[in-house]
């Protein structure tokens, strides 16, 4: 746990804004034991290891991440645009397992 110590913990808790389940999300935790979270556009990879490691009491192998560029919609006459996303894929340890649908 040395790499949640050298973060702000309040920071840490911010991090992870929601985990993305889909199916994209299920096939990559079947494959390679990864898991899918929405995170801060200004989050970096430790941080976000630390926050994972820290939030959920698991062993984090690697963490990948990718930024979505919103889509341009129309609203009637007027345009909009969702906004930008930052996706982390979390790659967890081999044993290590993380479950969102436990509680439900």
């Amino acid at each position: 746990m040395s790499a949640a110590k050298q973060y702000d913990e309040g920071r840490l808790m911010q991090v992870l804004v929601a985990p993305i389940v889909s199916e994209k999300a299920t096939q990559a935790a079947e494959q390679s034991n990864a898991v899918l979270f929405k995170v801060l556009r200004d989050a970096t990879k430790p941080e976000i290891k630390a926050a994972v490691e820290l939030m959920f009491k698991v062993q984090v192998k690697g963490v990948s991440v990718l930024n979505q560029k919103g889509k341009t919609k129309r609203f009637g006459r007027t345009v909009g645009r969702r906004d930008h996303v930052r996706k982390a894929y979390v790659t967890l340890m081999p044993g290590q397992e993380l479950n969102f649908g436990e509680g439900v």
